[in-house]
């Protein structure tokens, strides 16, 4: 399976891990934010490291396919008046035959 060197179990998931250095990271959470990640991971028995990098992967995740819907709607924006006149060109040729 390539570099995938580990495979780490959390709470019914499975996680597989790359062999790369992991980067540090300085982060300030609000008061609200902090209290409620240390009740749901004490709750799961989840490392708090663990639980941030799979809400910030999931955040991430969620955000590039905003940004690709986002980019595919300009694109079709930007075709959509040839792509009709294509269609009535096909409906031309259709309707001679």
């Amino acid at each position: 399976m390539g570099n995938f060197f580990l495979i780490v179990v959390y709470t019914n998931c499975i996680y597989f891990c790359k062999n790369e250095k992991m980067k540090s990271l300085s982060l300030k959470l609000d008061d609200k934010v902090f209290n409620d990640t240390e009740e749901i991971t004490g709750q799961l028995k989840l490392a708090r490291n663990r639980y941030i990098n799979d809400a910030v992967d999931l955040y991430n995740l969620f955000n590039k396919r905003q940004l690709l819907k986002k980019k595919l709607a300009k694109e079709s924006n930007l075709v959509a008046k040839d792509s009709l006149h294509v269609l009535h060109e096909f409906e031309k040729l259709m309707d001679e035959n």
